[in-house]
């Protein structure tokens, strides 16, 4: 019993906690008893911090929290944590700062709230103005169209060598594309064995559709030659209809009837109407026909700019053959020296040159821009 009631007179040594913020806090008479200082031995100072005592029973009947927790409904109430020493201690509010979230829009087409303080990126003139881009580019088609045209006719009125002048075409394509590949405009693509497997007939039917169209061109007036190539739209739909099953509208055939009734009126009140004309005509229409159906078996990841760039070297193959064997006697014998004599040198090869670069321009944007790349000869695959 004395020793019980010695344990529970000891004085047991606490670090005073100073929670309530101020520097120099009064004990408290009721839990400290004493001040403990240090002596100062052999004129050595020594500066311990300030020790309170307290009792053995207070310290085995007070609650001794490990940390200062408050649950979540004293917390709501305002009420402040118990620190270890029982005193309260001074909630601290942090604010916090709104996160930055965009309201994204329940339906699409909505646009999306920027809350302030943020700038939504600035759009592009393409992306602003679609329609106007997209008419632009047709514009510049049939401006291109127009002018290779005119070119185009004038070089066979007097170098009527149509084999020849389709090879021309495709050469100064091809090395425009070299170009633009050496400058990374646009990046060249890779091409492997099974992507060139599938582009090889897509360039087959090109090649043929545009040697059998210069022949058109050189034997019948430029005219005729597109009033006759006005029938693809009916080719395609027949291909369509019996190659690839494909149900055709009869709404569709009715609105092809005029045209296949024009063309036929057209072709027969022709003045500068002949067999070779019409006939290669109507094979470049099979052809650019067949084009569109390969190139539909022949879609791949490849952006457009590489595909025709591939395309025409690939047709360049083939037509080299045919204008050497068709046309090479004649123009070794006489054909470019009577040109030559005609025009003159310097004209002859500018007048070569303009007339492949306006035909693969007008086949090829030389800019893609906003992904609007697509060429004419691509719109009319799709």
């Amino acid at each position: 019993m004395a020793s019980a009631t010695a344990m529970a007179s000891l004085r047991i040594p606490c670090v005073r906690q100073n929670f309530g913020g101020s520097l120099n806090p009064k004990p408290d008479s009721a839990r400290l008893s004493m001040a403990f200082v240090a002596p100062s031995r052999a004129g050595v100072s020594y500066s311990l911090p300030k020790l309170g005592f307290l009792r053995r029973s207070e310290l085995e009947t007070r609650p001794a929290p490990l940390h200062a927790v408050v649950p979540q409904s004293e917390f709501l109430a305002g009420k402040s944590p118990i620190g270890l020493n029982g005193s309260t201690l001074p909630l601290r509010r942090r604010r916090i700062e709104p996160s930055t979230v965009c309201s994204a829009a329940a339906a699409d087409g909505d646009e999306i709230a920027v809350p302030s303080g943020l700038e939504k990126p600035s759009q592009s003139f393409a992306d602003k103005y679609p329609a106007l881009i997209t008419g632009f580019f047709f514009f510049m088609w049939y401006l291109l169209n127009v002018i290779f045209n005119i070119l185009n006719k004038k070089i066979y009125n007097y170098f009527p060598y149509p084999y020849f002048v389709s090879v021309i075409h495709l050469v100064v394509g091809v090395a425009y594309c070299l170009v633009s590949w050496s400058l990374g405009l646009p990046k060249r693509a890779p091409i492997d064995k099974d992507l060139l497997l599938l582009l090889t007939p897509v360039a087959i039917c090109h090649a043929l559709g545009h040697v059998m169209t210069n022949v058109s061109f050189a034997t019948v007036a430029v005219s005729f030659t597109h009033t006759i190539k006005a029938l693809e739209p009916f080719f395609n739909a027949s291909a369509s209809q019996f190659v690839l099953g494909q149900q055709i509208p009869f709404t569709l055939w009715l609105s092809l009837a005029p045209v296949v009734l024009g063309v036929s009126m057209a072709s027969l009140t022709e003045l500068s109407f002949n067999w070779t004309g019409f006939i290669s005509a109507m094979v470049s229409n099979i052809a650019f026909t067949y084009r569109s159906i390969y190139s539909k078996k022949a879609m791949t990841g490849m952006d457009s700019t590489n595909v025709y760039a591939y395309i025409s070297i690939i047709a360049l193959f083939f037509c080299l053959p045919p204008a050497i064997i068709i046309e090479g006697p004649k123009l070794m014998q006489h054909g470019f020296a009577d040109a030559i004599s005609k025009v003159g040198l310097t004209k002859f090869l500018s007048d070569l040159f303009w007339v492949g670069m306006f035909y693969h321009l007008y086949n090829q944007p030389p800019i893609p821009w906003s992904g609007l790349h697509h060429s004419p000869m691509l719109l009319a695959m799709s």
